[in-house]
């Protein structure tokens, strides 16, 4: 008598059948279906260009500059205490001026927290963090 061999083969004739009635379902149901329309905002023009930002530097050595983006750029060297006050007579022109903090990637996060929380302090409503994209 002959011993019966098992069959190790996977027969996909079923699943190729049961793939192509979905995709004629499919074909005749896409039609039927109702599109949905999305109404998105419109933005007319702003009445004003957006302010150019205020942009204080931490050297390595952690001295501070301030360079005003809306001025000529000219980058000064100042102190925190002179930091403040111009900080706070820019925003007294334009109270919506932003203030980026760039800190130089050699310096401790303890001192650009230590601006950042000078300025929150000093009731700067806008403040940020200037960072370089990757790969630059």
């Amino acid at each position: 008598m002959r011993q019966r061999r098992l069959k190790n083969e996977i027969n996909v004739v079923p699943y190729i059948d049961v793939m192509l009635v979905l995709l004629v379902i499919f074909m005749v149901a896409a039609p039927m279906m109702t599109t949905g329309s999305i109404d998105l905002p419109s933005v007319g023009k702003a009445p004003q260009a957006p302010t150019a930002p205020l942009e204080v530097g931490i050297k390595p050595d952690q001295t501070l500059t301030l360079t005003d983006r809306a001025g000529k750029g000219v980058e000064r060297t100042v102190s925190r205490s002179e930091l403040k006050a111009a900080i706070l007579a820019a925003q007294e022109k334009n109270p919506d001026q932003p203030v980026l903090i760039a800190g130089d990637k050699n310096v401790k996060y303890e001192a650009v927290l230590a601006v950042m929380d000078e300025l929150q302090r000093a009731q700067v409503k806008r403040v940020g963090l200037l960072v370089q994209p990757q790969g630059k």
